[in-house]
């Protein structure tokens, strides 16, 4: 009969578990899985107390009896007990994010308070047993407080959102990763060298936590500190001004737009004045990546304004050091005509005017994402393309999408903005490097004295300008052959027409 009554209240407690599991699978699709599984341990909970009370196995006088039903009903407590806590955590309190291990700390309680339960209806006195282990119990807590210290470490990390699932964090300065996990005893870091920290809980609690990319509960941009140095031959406004600008035009992958990045001077040593970039970080796991892309731009910066990186080194030199630097130059020299001969603009130029033209280039660097020309600046000079791929955007017209069209990609040897070195125009489409780039820079004043000397010049250059913008926009247009030889002959005679304009010279008979 006792049995018999125990199973009708497990089917109504059973009952009501199924309809809260019903009810949570509906609304959290990905606990379908872990819920259908506890209601079949549910069912195979029931049916083994139900085959208790059809075929008394085992004679109800002996004490042994009560154990297989004991076993059953605690399969189906957990059971009910676990469909419980996912209805409330996951479905009744979903908004307020319940920590996970609040959901553990009450499935132990509910355990312990239905042990007391079982035990009374058994004939056990849970008051006199627990009196009687309250010594022990003791015991055991003075050997375990180090477990229990992690265990309230945890339950504490959780309930005040100290740190969540997602937090990055850096302890003692030492250790920077991600939480993926906080348990009863420890809380795991991911770090971006694929390594799991395994951290105990109370450690975490006793020593400083600094949290990364959070203001409470608002997500921001993390502040990252690059460090670099610069001989004292350039002021500090000098380089500041460099590095701001170069900061300014570069589109970086996870350095946010704002606040912007900026570089300001920190200090003065023996052998460099000492500055610091400090940009903000969107994607926290990214961070290592991102440092060494910031510094690639500012070394590049810094290259292109000709500034120097000290370092501390010996130099030996097993022949003159005046002649090592003179055959540098040399080589150098000779590279620059191979480059400047290799290009049809500069067909035309004499061996003398092309080795001229070489010592007047300016070495002008790049990193991935430098923009090296945008779209609408004023310009006077001409890059020419020595080594890696740019590519070549237009900016769409407001509101239209997407916001750039990427038009063509150049790669080494080429050359690009040859309209602002030969009329002043300006810049027609942005260039943006998409590789560690070597460009050279020829500025007007450079050219001006070779077209001067020679004016027939602007006429051979702009028959070539003339031909690369028609091919550019028979591409676009998808022209003939026909169409774009009588665009070429058009556009020659407007362009020789501005050279002439732009540089002053008079119009030949």
């Amino acid at each position: 009969m006792v049995q018999l009554i125990t199973l009708q209240e497990s089917l109504w407690f059973s009952a009501v578990a199924l309809l809260l599991g019903l009810i949570t699978m509906r609304v959290r699709p990905e606990l379908r899985r872990s819920v259908a599984v506890t209601l079949f341990i549910i069912v195979l909970g029931l049916a083994g107390l139900a085959a208790l009370v059809r075929y008394q196995l085992i004679p109800a006088h002996l004490a042994i009896a009560v154990v297989p039903r004991e076993i059953c009903l605690l399969i189906i407590a957990l059971g009910n007990i676990k469909i419980w806590i996912a209805f409330l955590s996951n479905v009744l309190l979903a908004r307020r994010a319940v920590p996970r291990i609040l959901g553990e700390v009450s499935m132990a309680v509910s355990l312990v308070v239905y042990a007391l339960i079982r035990l009374d209806a058994v004939g056990v006195n849970p008051t006199s047993l627990i009196a009687t282990t309250t010594v022990g119990a003791a015991a055991i807590a003075f050997a375990m407080q180090s477990t229990l210290g992690n265990l309230l470490g945890g339950i504490s990390l959780q309930l005040d959102n100290t740190c969540r699932i997602g937090d990055w964090i850096e302890l003692d300065g030492n250790v920077t990763g991600e939480v993926v996990s906080i348990r009863w005893r420890y809380t795991a870091l991911a770090t971006v060298n694929n390594v799991t920290i395994i951290i105990p809980n109370a450690e975490l609690m006793k020593n400083r936590v600094t949290l990364l990319g959070r203001r409470g509960d608002q997500r921001i941009p993390w502040r990252r500190p690059i460090e670099f140095g610069v001989g004292y031959e350039w002021t500090p406004g000098q380089v500041l001004e460099v590095v701001g600008a170069a900061l300014e035009r570069a589109e970086l992958p996870f350095v946010a737009t704002e606040p912007m990045a900026h570089c300001v001077c920190t200090g003065f040593d023996s052998s460099a004045i000492k500055y610091v970039v400090y940009y903000w970080l969107t994607d926290i796991k990214s961070y290592l990546v991102t440092d060494s892309r910031v510094r690639v731009h500012v070394y590049a910066a810094l290259g292109r304004a000709g500034m120097e990186i000290p370092i501390s080194r010996s130099d030996l030199y097993l022949h003159s050091g005046r002649h090592l630097q003179l055959t540098k130059s040399e080589r150098e020299q000779e590279s620059r005509v191979t480059l400047l001969r290799s290009l049809e603009l500069f067909a035309p130029l004499t061996d003398d005017e092309t080795h001229a033209l070489a010592a007047q280039l300016i070495a002008t660097p790049f990193g991935p994402g430098d923009i090296a020309t945008r779209q609408g600046e004023p310009s006077d000079s001409l890059y020419i393309l020595a080594r890696g791929q740019v590519g070549i955007f237009r900016d769409a017209a407001p509101g239209s999408s997407p916001a750039r069209q990427r038009l063509a990609a150049l790669a080494a040897p080429a050359y690009f903005g040859e309209m602002g070195l030969l009329t002043g125009q300006a810049r027609t489409a942005s260039v943006t490097a998409e590789a560690e780039v070597l460009c050279y820079r020829l500025d007007k004043a450079a050219f001006e004295s070779i077209i001067q000397a020679r004016p027939e010049l602007a006429d051979a250059m702009s028959q070539t300008v003339a031909a690369r913008q028609a091919a550019n926009d028979a591409t676009l247009a998808s022209l003939s052959a026909e169409a774009r030889a009588r665009a070429t002959g058009t556009r020659a005679g407007e362009l020789l027409r501005k050279i002439r304009q732009f540089f002053g010279l008079e119009k030949a008979d």
